[in-house]
């Protein structure tokens, strides 16, 4: 059944990989006309449609050698990156949750998202409320009926949007983005507790602090340069999804 997931989550990975360039370029995910080349995927340098043999998860990209076979450019790295990490998420979530159906639907959306996230915000320091609030809603919906009080939801949701609410005032939007309120508000109610929601902030500042002095040491920023904060806070949450628990533990074993 793990073999299933990962090749589910290789071809999910696949059409994340999709939605992300369909939905910055204000493209259409399904075309309504009986037109197939207008719902086939379009290499973005060339813009010759993809045949199905060309598009297989991973294995396309392994026997094209990583170019395109109309124009030879390169394919971007992206692509086989989302599709195998897309599985061994799906594959780890499963290995914890299979036997709770919802429990794993709860964790494909929210993996699903946090991925999206990453990838849109670490291209284009961009955050789509197009995914990132229909998310808001399922997520909190989900963990409704998996048993979290809907105070301690929305309580965490108003918690998590206000932490960078108030950032964004005082600094008028220098500090962060406005598209990170509402990831704050997915990570709150994804949670449904302030403790999981304090540790993933608290993780993904550490990690943007260290990877800000590196490439400032390396030359690559300078002190005044941005970073996509969204990607350090997918990938925070992503860690607490599946160990939150585990690290507390280790922190107060201490």
């Amino acid at each position: 059944m793990q073999y299933f997931v990962f090749l589910f989550g290789l071809v999910w990975g696949s059409f994340l990989n999709c939605l992300i360039f369909r939905v910055k370029n204000q493209e259409k995910i399904f075309s309504l006309k009986n037109d197939k080349k207008a719902n086939r995927s379009k290499c973005p340098k060339c813009q010759q449609p993809i045949s199905w043999y060309d598009n297989i998860p991973l294995f396309s990209f392994v026997f094209l050698r990583g170019q395109c076979r109309h124009c030879q450019k390169n394919i971007s790295w992206q692509y086989p990156l989302v599709e195998i990490t897309t599985a061994f998420l799906f594959v780890l979530s499963f290995v914890l949750h299979g036997n709770n159906l919802l429990w794993l639907i709860f964790d494909f959306i929210a993996i699903s998202t946090l991925i999206f996230i990453f990838v849109y915000d670490w291209r284009w320091y961009l955050v789509s409320d197009a995914i990132v609030l229909p998310a808001c809603l399922l997520v909190f919906i989900l963990n409704y009926f998996l048993g979290i009080d809907i105070y301690e939801l929305l309580i965490s949701g108003l918690v998590g949007a206000g932490f960078f609410l108030v950032q964004f005032l005082l600094s008028k939007g220098k500090w962060i983005g406005g598209g990170d309120i509402r990831i704050g508000l997915f990570m709150g109610f994804l949670f449904g507790s302030i403790k999981f929601l304090v540790l993933a902030i608290l993780l993904a500042y550490i990690m943007g602090a260290l990877v800000g002095i590196i490439l400032i040491i390396c030359k690559k920023k300078k002190l005044s340069s941005e970073l996509p904060l969204g990607v350090f806070l997918s990938i925070s949450s992503l860690i607490v999804m599946f160990w939150g628990q585990g690290i507390i533990n280790w922190y107060w074993g201490l």
